[in-house]
């Protein structure tokens, strides 16, 4: 999954008349003039909030620093279109989430502009599209306008509401068209990379949040093997237990951080398996790979590879077991200072090895082990599930790892069903290991730990959960 992207046109001011579709029902002056009286006050919900307004100021300051006198703007991003007047869910791009701290729905449109106030760097000012006026004669927007009208998708701060929420100077979006040019987060590459690179090493705050949504992955780990007596009986059970884990990501945070690989027997050789449309048969492999997103945006991303029966047979424990002590060797391999890239070559060399002995490869040099495993070990993880993806190479994926840096270990064989230069008993086995790790001082600290891994771990943890049901 790549880091979401800014649209092409970020900021275009907002709609003068309300977005309606070709089957609503016209407005009469007398309906009109009754809807805009009789509304009593409807304060902000009480649960409204952001992270602390010096969290994320400082996070402007460190940006301003770089782009001294230049003005600064950092698009949340449009809306986009699913079925004809259906749009998909927003969600704010990451860089204007991690300067704000505003994450919701309502954010479609809006600009934050950092703007050059001399020696102290720059102001933020946020260009919003305030809550509808319900008096204004000119608005029918809250009951008729089928993107941002209240009665249509939900209550937006008012202009004083959201300087409250984030601490930050807030204008009308309407005037953003009026600002003079500068550097737009949309279209400058430089600013971009910027803003990837700055998001590199996660604060304290940031951690617990990774950690948070690592949690709620764990336990929809849990609900997904609870799930599968259920699954196993339906003829796309793939599918079911998609749902299952995505129930758990919504009751707890904003969703899934990326769509849900649930990828059953030779689908498993698949990477980025998504359709989930498959029978699960007991006699194979699942290859489950998901996380949630909490609220503020931060996303776990864990793959487990479970028997179905409850039990490896032992040509699945056999593959297991080198995926297994690859990931191993990635993770021995972390720590501040190393070379990004050190942890996959620790897991490539272990695969290879493998390989060589099981008489798949003639020996382990070079790169012909990739035939098996086809991608990456591993990446930054955060806001996004492929966190800082702007980022220089020589910054990240050529760079070091420093503390406080936050990523995946994720080593796997991808066994294709129709590959004759494995034995036939190898054919159609997919098998990732996936685990979120934080760089600390001394190497790095398992985040998804309360996940086993070991095969004995898996075939316990899965029985005790099938026991309780």
């Amino acid at each position: 999954m790549s880091e979401n992207a800014h649209p092409e046109n970020p900021v275009t001011p907002a709609r003068p008349t309300p977005a309606t579709g070709s089957h609503d029902l016209t407005v009469s002056a007398q309906l009109a003039a009754f809807m805009r009286t009789g509304w009593a006050p409807s304060p902000l919900p009480a649960d409204a909030r952001v992270p602390a307004h010096a969290v994320t100021a400082a996070r402007r300051q460190r940006l301003s620093a770089l782009f001294p006198d230049e003005r600064l703007l950092v698009p949340a991003g449009e809306l986009k279109v699913r079925s004809n007047d259906c749009d998909h869910r927003f969600r704010p791009h990451s860089a204007y989430a991690w300067l704000t701290g505003l994450t919701g729905e309502d954010q479609p449109g809006h600009v934050l502009v950092l703007e050059p106030s001399g020696p102290s760097g720059h102001e933020p000012v946020l260009y919003v599209r305030p809550r509808s006026a319900r008096g204004d004669r000119s608005s029918e927007e809250f009951y008729r306008d089928r993107r941002y009208g209240e009665f249509w998708v939900g209550r937006r701060p008012d202009l004083g509401e959201t300087e409250r929420l984030t601490g930050i100077r807030c204008v009308h979006l309407d005037d953003l068209g009026a600002l003079p040019p500068g550097r737009n987060a949309a279209s400058d590459s430089e600013l971009a990379t910027t803003l990837s690179e700055l998001r590199l090493v996660k604060d304290a705050w940031e951690v617990g949040q990774l950690q948070l949504a690592v949690d709620h992955t764990a336990a929809g780990f849990e609900d997904v093997v609870r799930a599968l007596p259920a699954a196993l009986r339906d003829p796309r059970g793939e599918r079911r237990l998609e749902g299952v884990f995505g129930l758990r990501a919504r009751l707890e945070g904003n969703g899934t951080g990326y769509e849900t690989i649930a990828a059953s027997g030779p689908h498993a050789c698949v990477l980025h398996w998504t359709r989930n449309d498959g029978r699960l048969d007991p006699s194979e492999l699942l290859l489950f790979d998901a996380g949630v997103e909490t609220d503020t945006l931060y996303t776990a991303d864990v793959t487990r590879t479970l028997p179905l029966s409850g039990r490896f047979s032992p040509v699945q424990r056999q593959v297991y077991e080198l995926v297994l002590a690859a990931q191993e060797a990635g993770i021995a391999a972390l720590r501040p200072g190393a070379q990004f890239r050190d942890f996959h070559r620790a897991c490539m060399r272990v695969i290879a090895e493998g390989l060589a002995e099981w008489g798949v490869l003639k020996h382990a040099d070079g790169d012909l082990h990739r035939r098996y495993t086809l991608c990456s070990s591993g990446h930054m993880l955060g806001l996004d599930v492929h966190d800082c993806a702007s980022a220089r190479a020589s910054a990240y994926p050529d760079g070091v790892l420093a503390e406080g840096q936050v990523l995946t270990v994720e080593p796997g064989l991808y066994l294709q069903p129709d590959d004759e230069t494995l034995p036939a008993e190898l054919r159609g086995i997919g098998v990732r290991i996936e685990d979120d790790l934080v760089i600390t001082a001394e190497g790095a600290r398992l985040m998804s730990g309360a996940l086993p891994r070991t095969p004995d771990a898996v075939e316990e943890w899965m029985g005790s959960l099938l026991e309780d049901r």
